[in-house]
């Protein structure tokens, strides 16, 4: 049976006349975009625009959800009811199902953002916020969660589609967990490296710790590509053009899922 994975790319969080990352250059290079909501980046005019770039590339489109933070960019955490985390994540995610309609086009995936990923991935309450707040909306929509973590559990629980994902350009630490961004190294922009490491993730799934110690993660469905690193680009595209050429294809995830 022939590999399969897929290549997701946080997408459309330029806000006004702030700009971030290279949406239309990278968007050729990938398979699903995660499209910041308007909380942590992103308004509706960006929305759209992004809504549209993705279904010309034929890019599989999903809602990327945050805590309401523009001045932290989503990264800080912060203290809500788990009422507030429904309700925020039904109005990001419903609001871009919009623009997804009116273009034509439809939702792929949910993919919480920034700190709101990494409190759902081992936080059985807010996890369980999220989950049932996307199959309130849509049962067939895929969450992306990563492996053995709490978000995935309780999305499988639910009875919905779990999109276990690896970060192509972020250092591990021995649990499986994601390095801080806080400490040096955490993003890793050598190219030859990344390409590596998912290979092997893809084929194997295992990864290098940074401490050295190999870390088993299994199966993995989507590999994520920052779109805010200065490489992104290029490394979206040599990571595609690496994965094709050892054999693995490349396609949005809900075409093997």
């Amino acid at each position: 049976m022939k590999l399969q994975i897929d290549i997701n790319c946080d997408l459309g969080e330029s806000y006004g006349e702030f700009r971030v990352g290279n949406d239309a250059k990278i968007m050729p290079h990938i398979t699903s975009a995660n499209i910041a909501c308007g909380f942590h980046a992103g308004d509706p005019m960006t929305m759209a625009q992004t809504v549209n770039l993705a279904k010309k590339n034929n890019v599989a489109i999903g809602a990327h959800p945050g805590y309401p933070d523009l001045l932290g960019f989503g990264r800080r955490e912060i203290q809500l009811t788990l009422e507030e985390v429904k309700n925020y994540t039904i109005y990001q995610v419903s609001a871009l199902q919009g623009f997804a309609r009116t273009a034509g086009a439809g939702l792929q995936h949910v993919k919480p953002h920034g700190a709101l990923y990494n409190t759902a991935v081992k936080d059985e309450k807010i996890s369980k916020a999220v989950v049932e707040s996307v199959k309130a909306l849509d049962g067939n929509l895929i969450i992306f969660a990563p492996p053995k973590s709490v978000l995935a559990k309780l999305t499988v629980d639910a009875g919905l589609r779990v999109a276990y994902e690896f970060f192509a350009d972020r250092a591990y630490n021995a649990d499986g967990s994601l390095v801080s961004r806080k400490q040096p190294n955490a993003v890793i922009q050598e190219k030859r490296k990344v390409v590596e490491r998912v290979i092997k993730m893809v084929k194997e799934g295992i990864v290098l710790a940074f401490n050295g110690e190999i870390v088993n993660l299994g199966e993995v469905h989507t590999i994520c590509v920052h779109g805010d690193t200065p490489t992104a680009v290029e490394l979206a595209e040599t990571l595609k053009k690496g994965l094709m050429k050892s054999g693995i294809e490349v396609k949005p995830v809900s075409g093997f899922l």
